[in-house]
């Protein structure tokens, strides 16, 4: 009888056990889970968690940084399009200057669907040079009143009559229509042939990697902390771009209206970890060490914004003393951030191989800038040479910390200099990142109840 009992109250246990959850199947992932479970905690090679950097970025230096980037000093960005590509001929088969996507036979099989993408392609990649006649004429004084220097990124030839002032604003990065095998090739030359990568080793979801992911992560984790950090900001930028394009996507296109807003089944292709294979949650925190690093140098050129003669030139006296305060005020709350990266690893070795792994470092940085000469879109290639020479110039004040101290508190600085092209695109470049990590709020919400 006792026995009885025992085995019918175990047996009721048992049951008691499955219905509660011990045993059944548990809930599946929801989306956000999937993109977002891996991005958090704290970060390879950095000291800092990614919950600190959403709560100091979305709320206490995102709202100030977009109302400065506003402003005119930032708002126009002189910039060569006409750039021929000096690596390869074969990028401009849509004929037509303002053609987004080449080649068109790229993106359908059928004819008409054919004509109908090259013809919002054209639309969406258009690039709007529209200024006034006011700003015509302010740009020329900007002009006399910048000194010249030179550029840790190859330097774009704004003095020729092909360089523009394009209206930022009047252009915002987000989707265009480019994509398919002109966009893999540029972003695969780029990590293939400047990442310090051997031809051996293939990416993740390369589609010539036959199952090597293991083999490329042993072979990172293997690198010196400079040529490790040096892919994982190109990952980042890459990252940063593609959450741009999924965030501002054109949803709706009428005769009526655009409708631009989050495309959540884009934002999962690119970031969900079991549609990526692992992979998107691996770019999105390279994505937050991109972050970590452009606010870093921002934090370390303070000084040479709050000398008393640096003015934020654009012929308003008023204007200017307003944004260079509101500058001054973004810089300082940058300064506060509580888990900088260290960047005193960086070159710390021999000084004959510091000297070489830098120098290194810039030459391929400087080879990436040239690439983006290669984009066939218009858009995508403002915003690649923006993004790529605002990222140069932060490395470059990262890589002169000695030279920013020398500087002498008025007068010329002739050891360290920030040009007004680099100056724009080291805030823009930090902006785009900046809304990128704010927009991944926006995602984690919209997936939330996603499965």
């Amino acid at each position: 009888m006792d026995r009885g009992w025992g085995f019918l109250i175990g047996l009721l246990g048992a049951v008691w056990l499955l219905s509660s959850g011990h045993g059944e199947q548990q809930p599946p992932e929801t989306a956000a889970q999937r993109c977002f479970c891996q991005v958090s905690g704290y970060l390879d090679d950095c000291t800092c968690d990614v919950e600190t950097i959403d709560r100091f970025n979305n709320y206490r230096l995102f709202p100030r940084l977009q109302k400065l980037l506003e402003s005119d000093y930032f708002r126009y960005y002189k910039v060569n399009l006409k750039r021929p590509c000096p690596f390869w001929n074969d990028i401009s088969q849509c004929g037509r200057r303002d053609c987004a996507v080449k080649p068109c036979q790229s993106y359908s099989e059928e004819a008409n669907n054919l004509i109908e993408e090259c013809e919002q392609a054209e639309r969406l990649g258009a690039v709007d040079e529209s200024l006034s006649e006011e700003t015509q004429k302010a740009v020329l004084q900007w002009t006399k009143h910048d000194d010249s220097s030179d550029n840790f990124c190859e330097a774009d030839d704004i003095q020729s009559p092909d360089a523009e002032y394009v209206d930022l604003l009047l252009n915002p990065e987000r989707y265009t229509g480019y994509k398919g095998p002109d966009a893999w090739k540029i972003w695969n030359v780029i990590y293939e042939e400047n990442c310090f990568k051997p031809q051996t080793i293939k990416r993740p979801l390369n589609p010539l990697a036959s199952g090597q992911e293991n083999t490329f992560y042993s072979w990172l984790e293997g690198l010196c902390v400079e040529k490790r950090a040096f892919y994982r900001l190109i990952s980042g930028l890459h990252a940063s771009i593609n959450v741009h394009l999924s965030a501002r996507y054109l949803l709706q296109d009428t005769w009526l209206e655009k409708k631009w807003g989050h495309n959540i089944t884009e934002f999962q292709q690119r970031f969900d970890g079991i549609l990526t294979e692992g992979e998107g949650p691996r770019r999105l925190k390279n994505l937050y060490f991109l972050y970590l690093i452009e606010l870093r140098a921002l934090s370390k050129v303070l000084p040479f914004f709050e000398r008393p003669d640096f003015q934020l030139f654009t012929g308003n006296k008023i204007q200017d003393e307003e944004n260079k305060m509101l500058l001054l005020e973004i810089l300082h709350e940058i300064k506060s951030f509580p888990l900088h990266f260290d960047e005193n690893s960086f070159f710390a070795g021999d000084k004959k191989e510091a000297h070489k792994l830098k120098e290194d470092f810039r030459l391929h940085f400087r080879n990436i800038s040239r690439i983006m000469d290669c984009v066939g879109c218009f858009k995508c290639r403002l915003w690649g040479k923006l993004q790529t020479q605002g990222l140069g110039t932060a490395l470059k004040i990262l890589f002169s910390e000695k030279l920013i101290a020398n500087m002498p508190e008025s007068g010329p600085s002739y050891e360290f200099h920030l040009t007004r092209q680099e100056i724009v695109s080291l805030f823009n470049a930090f902006g785009r990142i900046s809304t990128s990590v704010k927009e991944l709020e926006n995602f984690r919400n919209l997936l939330q109840s996603i499965h």
